[in-house]
């Protein structure tokens, strides 16, 4: 029989809760023990009116009697589409307490990237990247942790967060091993689905310890509560009937327990009876008539109430119900009489810029279920223009136009786009999409319709590329679209094509627009968007006479503008990946520059060319020997990415292309890093992408370089480094690293095999830079001994493109190739020749290489020793450990 014992008010939903409670206990203590402690996650599951709420603020009680900062935030049913909202009631009043020098020192450099997402700054004019956001978010937990440890975090009615709250959610709970922080969240079982459930199911996962899920009190536990609440003199039958009523429900026990002692019933087996209704008074459509019995002014104070869900102040509820500020203040009364409304309780942390909320989030969907449904729209509309007319801005009271019925109201369409460009510049790009969404059902003037879904379109390009793709077809096909915005859509959506893998289709696009325009600007920049899609594709076959045809349109280009610049960097990367002259490559691409710098509007953040064309600059420079000027660009472009806050594919793609110019300068340890850490962030955007291969093939090079074969083949397994390989072309070639691969690990069959279908893609590609593409390398090598006549034919063919190409670095390692296949002194002048002009090269790892594999043809201890000091500061182990084992053979060293 469950004891007994003298109850506070607050204690009473926590009557058989021991053992949560005890659980709580121990995290609080483990936080408080040391700031090294490593994070840890609570998760509370449990039924509407279970005590969730109540667990949360004993979890308060415990945490600032043992002297933490406690934060805490709740869903809101009605909230869901206000994006970042449970994240903003969390870390706002801890933030907005700061002077706002304050908290850019203790943001640093995410101040202006998370800030306008909590609502402390405003955001920029670029539209902000959603992942950058939420690392922006961690990071600013992270810091205010470090300042107000020990720091428990509190999210109550998770179920109702916004999706926005629950990704930052859930990749801050990834993180807790690294952070000195408690995080308890509650939620309901079941309740939501799609996204928002995964997400929920991935902050469980992280927790350390099983899930807490509260189960109804008992026939016992029931007569205990009763017993404490009305007197000891409570019999059983009366107690059972209680339990029976409630279900056991902790929340509708302690309703009907007030509620028999406001009524003054005597707690005996006689007026049991009674129980079943007065449990009706508390809920459902018992509680909507104990409302209307309080009148229709407090009626419609409650519906106002409902309607703001949030912020609930007498004022704001007095204008949207349309009553002067006495009568709403008695209504007020009226109601935290009834137990309908109430005041904040401190205990479960600051109020939301409000006086009242409503005693239960049960109550609060009784009662806005209950207002009429046209009447509830209407209160929408009308709380839409009361948020504006309050200062809060159209992103806030969007949430309220989204449920207003369509109208054909051009002010509505207008006040639904700014709300989409105020989410956009806070990132979050799916509150953008459903205001568009809704936009377009109003519907809007046949004038602006086409622009709401370019709109829509841009708003979708980073999440949904399938979705973008429909809506800016569509758009396209409308009148409305004109000149650089009907141009720009065009970009969009072959930029959508590009990374849905419909490349050949984003060039057929590209392609028809460019004939409807005449000579000029758009078209130019048309032209070159084409010849980019192009240059990207990774088909079996180019286009007749490609090349050929942008060689002459470039003939004329002087650089005059971005356009013109556009096609200059073309022609380069073009001619690089055709093994053309490299000095004549880097003539095009200079002219691309304006005093050796991007010029304006070719930033790496700026949008009207993106990524792609930089990349296609600084890889053109990267493999034409120009590092000094490639690294110059990649670095450029990873610092822009994180000073912006763009944490998604672009900031992976800088980290990979950060990677690779480490890896052609020979700094194999650097690169590795660079390229894990895009590889991680690839991970978050997805498989199968562009970004993905990139990250995954550049590392396996790597790790092949340094020797590392084993750990290559295991990156290659986990990662799906294997054919069908993506539509578009990947530096270096993967099906020349995973050929090298699979010799690597003694698949020399399938090696073999990999690298004839190298050649067989280079070869309808036209792709002839020896370097890029260095299959012939491998597959003379690989053949050296079954087929030495094909070998030595392919060694002569490499050499000749490499003379054709130019560089030190083409030339040292097709001598390498063909010192590799011959013997005695001629084998050590050739490899005496690949030292030469490896020596000059900026690629430090083909130099060593080229050293060790000398001395060993020379029999030099001199050269053997140079190539183990050049392999070691490469990193290059495998390298090292083939040094030093001919070393200590010494055999016939000299």
């Amino acid at each position: 029989m469950t004891e007994v014992r003298p109850m506070t008010a607050a204690s009473f939903s926590l009557w058989e809760r021991d053992e949560e409670v005890a659980a709580v206990e121990r995290a609080v203590d483990v936080l408080c023990a040391d700031r090294s402690s490593t994070g840890s996650l609570l998760v509370i599951r449990g039924e509407a009116g279970f005590g969730k709420t109540a667990l949360l603020a004993e979890t308060r009680r415990i945490a600032e009697r043992r002297g933490c900062t406690v934060w805490s935030a709740r869903g809101g049913e009605t909230l869901r589409s206000v994006p970042f909202n449970v994240v903003r009631q969390l870390l706002q009043p801890a933030l907005v307490s700061l002077l706002p020098e304050e908290a850019r020192e203790y943001l640093g450099d995410w101040y202006d990237i998370a800030g306008p997402a909590l609502g402390i700054t405003d955001p920029g004019a670029r539209q902000a990247d959603p992942q950058g956001v939420y690392d922006g978010l961690v990071a600013a937990v992270r810091r205010l942790a470090e300042r107000d440890w020990p720091l428990v975090l509190l999210i109550d009615d998770a179920h109702w967060a916004d999706q926005e709250t629950l990704r930052w959610l859930a990749a801050f709970a990834e993180r807790l091993d690294d952070l000195s922080v408690l995080v308890v969240v509650a939620r309901r079982p079941g309740e939501v689905s799609g996204e928002s459930a995964r997400l929920l199911e991935a902050v469980a996962g992280t927790a350390g310890r099983p899930v807490a899920s509260l189960s109804a009190l008992t026939p016992d536990a029931t007569a205990g509560l009763t017993r404490a609440t009305l007197g000891g003199h409570a019999d059983a039958p009366f107690c059972r009937e209680v339990w029976a009523v409630t279900g056991g429900n902790p929340y509708e026990t302690v309703e009907l327990l007030a509620k028999v002692r406001d009524s003054e019933l005597e707690p005996a087996e006689s007026t049991a009876a009674e129980l079943r209704e007065l449990n009706r008074s508390a809920r459902g459509g018992g509680l909507v008539a104990r409302l209307e019995e309080l009148g229709i002014d407090a009626t419609r104070f409650a519906w106002a109430a409902a309607i703001l869900g949030t912020g609930i102040s007498v004022s704001l509820v007095a204008r949207l119900a349309t009553m002067g500020r006495d009568e709403a203040v008695r209504c007020a009364d009226l109601l935290r009489t009834a137990r309908i409304l109430t005041a904040p309780d401190p205990a479960n942390g600051p109020a939301d810029k409000g006086d009242l909320e409503f005693v239960h989030p049960l109550i609060a969907t009784a009662v806005y279920n209950s207002i009429p449904d046209a009447l509830r729209t209407a209160m929408h509309g009308i709380a839409a223009q009361v948020v504006t007319d309050s200062g809060l801005g159209a992103a806030a009271a969007s949430r309220h136009l989204l449920q207003v019925h369509p109208d054909d109201d051009e002010e509505l369409v207008q006040q639904l786009r700014e709300a989409a460009r105020e989410h956009l510049a806070v990132g979050a790009p799916d509150a953008a999409r459903r205001c568009l969404e809704r936009a377009l059902l109003e519907p809007p003037r046949p004038e602006v319709h086409a622009r709401v879904l370019y709109e829509l379109g841009c708003a979708t390009l980073l999440t949904a590329p399938a979705r973008t793709i429909g809506h800016l077809q569509t758009a396209l096909a409308m009148p409305g679209l004109d000149g650089h915005a009907r141009v720009d859509a065009v970009f969009r959506l072959s930029q959508a094509l590009l990374h849905n893998d419909q490349l050949e289709e984003a060039v057929r696009t590209v392609e028809a627009e460019a004939t409807r325009h005449e000579p000029g600007p758009a078209k130019l920049r048309l032209q070159a968007v084409h010849y980019m899609w192009e240059g990207l594709h990774a088909g079996e076959t180019s286009s007749p006479g490609r090349a050929e045809s942008l060689a002459e349109l470039v003939r004329t280009c002087t650089g005059r503008d971005n356009s013109e610049r556009a096609l200059l960097i073309l022609r380069g990367f073009d001619a690089m990946t055709r093994g053309e002259n490299a000095e004549e490559v880097v003539e095009l691409c200079d002219r691309a520059l304006v005093n050796g710098r991007l010029a304006p509007g070719l930033g790496w953040t700026d949008t009207e060319w993106g990524i792609e064309l930089l990349l296609m600059l600084a890889n053109a420079y990267a493999y034409t020997d120009r590092l000094d000027r490639a690294e110059a660009l990649y670095t450029e472009g990873l610092r822009a990415y994180e000073t912006a806050g763009w944490s998604g594919g672009h900031l992976a793609l800088a980290h990979a292309y950060v990677g690779l110019g480490h890896r052609r300068r020979g700094r194999l340890r650097e690169a590795e890093t660079s390229l894990r850490e895009s590889l991680r962030l690839a991970e978050r955007v997805g498989r199968g992408l562009p970004l993905y291969w990139s990250a995954t093939c550049n590392l396996v090079d790597t790790l092949l370089a340094r020797g590392h074969v084993e750990e290559a083949w295991a990156i290659a397994e986990q990662y799906g480094f294997a054919p069908p390989y993506p539509s578009t072309i990947v530096l270096p070639d993967p099906r020349s690293v995973r050929g090298r691969l699979l010799l690597a690990v003694g698949r020399t069959k399938d090696g073999v095999n990999e690298l004839e279908a190298a050649e067989k893609a280079a070869t309808a590609r036209g792709h002839h830079n020896p370097v890029l593409v260095p299959w012939a390398v491998d597959l003379a090598r690989a053949l050296a001994t079954k087929d030495p006549v094909r070998a030595a034919r392919l060694a002569t063919e490499v050499r000749r493109h490499a003379e054709r190409f130019g560089t030190d670095t083409a030339i040292g390692e097709a001598l390498r190739c063909a010192a590799a296949l011959e013997t005695g002194q001629r084998a050590v002048r050739l490899a005496a020749q690949a030292v030469a002009y490896l020596e000059a090269s900026p690629c430090q790892y083909e130099h060593a290489a080229a050293r060790v594999e000398y001395g060993i043809a020379a029999r030099s201890t001199a050269e053997l020793n140079r190539g183990l000091a050049l392999a070691r500061s490469c990193g290059a182990d495998g390298l090292v450990a083939q040094a030093r084992k001919v070393l200590e053979q010494g055999r016939g060293l000299r």
